[in-house]
């Protein structure tokens, strides 16, 4: 169980093993960034159900460490937050600070997961589709050399994908789901309008 200070961001998401620059301008969240670096220098991404204030939040987050941090003269902070583990939330905390807390249980990861053989393949060849669809620019070669959590994860966190399918890809438990469900996310955005030609997200 743990106690977790929270930062509910719309369509922000951060998985294990990734880094996620974040500009902290907002008072409540300038505090908690000063309180995390005073105590374990943790803080967890979670996305609200809507932007609202005080909006109700998804079950799953992922809990990261400030690792670079840059202090402005006007109290911002630019950080680097490097994500350690998914965490599911229990219930909110009724706290005193300016930022929201939560009670969690931290999930298990298999660093060591890998896809079979042919799931790779069949998401590099869904990958390349896609990226070509999109007009992207991607060094195939370095993709090709990143192991299977790195490849997943962080196509995960910078497809341009709708703030619910990220979150979708965040709570699908392993390496496998969570490719599976790229490839499905990748074949549905990036299906091409026959009259224009251009990707439709209907």
């Amino acid at each position: 169980m743990a106690r977790i200070s929270i930062f509910p961001l719309p369509g922000a998401v951060l998985f294990p093993g990734l880094q996620l620059p974040l500009h902290i301008f907002e008072p409540r969240y300038r505090a908690m960034v000063g309180d995390a670096l005073a105590r374990d220098r943790r803080i967890g991404m979670i996305q609200p159900q809507r932007a609202a204030e005080g909006a109700p939040l998804y079950l799953i987050g992922c809990l990261g460490k400030i690792g670079e941090v840059e202090a402005l003269d006007d109290g911002r902070f630019n950080i680097v937050l490097e994500g350690e583990a998914r965490f599911r939330m229990l219930r909110e905390l009724d706290v005193t600070t300016p930022f929201r807390q939560v009670e969690a249980e931290l999930l298990d990861e298999d660093s060591g997961e890998a896809l079979a053989p042919v799931e790779r393949a069949l998401f590099e060849r869904e990958a390349r589709r896609f990226a070509d669809a999109q007009g992207y620019s991607v060094d195939w070669d370095s993709v090709s050399r990143l192991d299977d959590v790195s490849l997943i994860n962080g196509v995960s966190q910078i497809a341009p994908f709708d703030a619910a399918a990220k979150q979708a890809l965040l709570e699908a438990d392993g390496i496998a789901a969570r490719c599976e469900l790229l490839v499905q996310l990748m074949q549905f955005f990036g299906r091409r309008d026959g009259d224009e030609g251009a990707a439709t997200l209907q």
